[in-house]
């Protein structure tokens, strides 16, 4: 049976697969909408939002920015939809369509390489996040880059539930390794910004 970890993965994947999707089906690519991706997301959505007590901080942070993300898109295609209805969006077919979508992909690629310079990996190490709040805001910082050039979400992540997390994640692993430091590393792996946390030999 899959874990909650597993099943906010597929989430995401099926998010930025349905953007995929979409922007094809609006280039003139597809027939139709992806409404089965569609249909899959609601229904993980709505199964984590009514299971929101059995999810971890982390999880639930993870979740939100999900959740966030999907109605920022959802929203987006709604009104293109709404054009395309109204025919003021302009149509493109075939193979032109594909080679637009190429096109952009190419652009977009070249541009995500650009921008990821050398300062991913970015770590710190914590002993206390709450007398060390210098330490966070970089960390926090750091992270919102890392986000903002994967094109992830980062509207719900403020400086005050981060350093909330950090303190409780700091204070869990110290309990459970014994140790007196945790270091907090942020990469660019692929399209999407990671935060990995372990304690320090």
């Amino acid at each position: 049976m899959a874990t909650i970890d597993e099943h906010l993965s597929q989430l995401e994947k099926d998010i930025r697969q349905l953007k995929i999707e979409y922007e094809q089906y609006f280039g003139g690519g597809k027939a139709r909408p992806p409404t089965d991706i569609e249909w899959r997301i609601d229904t993980m959505v709505k199964r984590y939002g009514d299971r929101g007590a059995e999810m971890s901080y982390s999880q639930r942070f993870r979740y939100g920015n999900l959740v966030q993300m999907y109605s920022k898109y959802r929203e987006i295609f709604r009104k293109r939809l709404k054009q395309k209805e109204e025919g003021s969006v302009p149509r493109h077919f075939g193979a032109a369509a594909r080679e637009i979508e190429k096109e952009r992909a190419r652009k977009h690629s070249a541009e995500s390489e650009s921008e990821t310079s050398a300062e991913f990996p970015f770590a710190i190490s914590c002993k206390d996040p709450d007398h060390e709040k210098k330490k966070v805001g970089e960390l926090f910082a750091a992270f919102r880059r890392a986000k903002g050039q994967a094109g992830e979400n980062t509207d719900r992540l403020t400086l005050e539930v981060f350093q909330q997390f950090v303190r409780q994640k700091t204070d869990q692993l110290k309990k459970q390794e014994s140790a007196h430091e945790v270091e907090y590393v942020v990469t660019l792996e692929g399209k999407h910004a990671r935060l990995k946390a372990r304690v320090k030999s």
